[in-house]
């Protein structure tokens, strides 16, 4: 599916931010790789062992059971697991996010039909902040307005984009939400807005 294949009439199109306009793993991979740094400063831990288990851990337990496999698995000490929090909330990456090929044509598209581009996350404010600033847009940045959920009703709850209509005079046959999860699913139809998943797009 294709830019030229969605509705005309749409003037504005929203997105979700982690694995819609980039894989959210190349962020984490690379704090990973920050926080092993620091233990192996700290504890003179093999950096690159506590890498790939950080890695291995995210994909067989997911992102929410890294740390407590490190403590389980390699006796990192409980006292470091703010670190690691912090380091999610405001690690300065070594490498910039690389958005998917095909949403970043999607995007350009967009606003060469002048039309609007909005970014609506869920998760911590300050978390995906940190992350947007550390996309390779491409120049797109001048055109992109960013919401985020929490600071009002995470989704599903609508609320986020019943503020965004009311902020920038648009109705819900004007917008369309391109997102990859039930939240957003179902936060669109709580709207009453389209929805496309992204995987139709990638």
């Amino acid at each position: 599916m294709q830019y030229s294949d969605i509705d005309a009439r749409k003037k504005a199109f929203i997105f979700e931010l982690d694995n819609v306009l980039y894989p959210e793993k190349d962020y984490l991979y690379q704090v990973y790789y920050l926080f092993a740094g620091l233990l192996e400063y700290t504890d003179l831990t093999d950096a690159t062992k506590t890498t790939n288990f950080m890695v291995d851990a995210y994909t067989t337990k997911g992102p929410e059971k890294v740390f407590d496999e490190l403590v389980e698995q390699l006796k990192v000490d409980e006292k470091y697991r703010p670190n690691l929090d912090v380091l999610l909330d405001t690690a300065r990456l070594p490498l910039k996010l690389l958005l998917y090929q095909n949403m970043l044509t999607l995007m350009q598209e967009v606003v060469t039909d002048r039309k609007k581009l909005f970014i609506v996350t869920n998760g911590k404010p300050e978390r995906q902040l940190n992350k947007i600033k550390q996309v390779e847009w491409h120049g797109l940045e001048p055109y992109l307005i960013c919401y985020f959920a929490e600071e009002v009703a995470a989704k599903p709850e609508p609320d986020i984009f019943h503020l965004l209509m009311k902020q920038h005079g648009l109705e819900r046959r004007d917008l369309i939400m391109i997102g990859n999860s039930k939240a957003d699913s179902l936060c669109a139809e709580a709207t009453g807005i389209d929805y496309l998943n992204v995987s139709k797009l990638l």
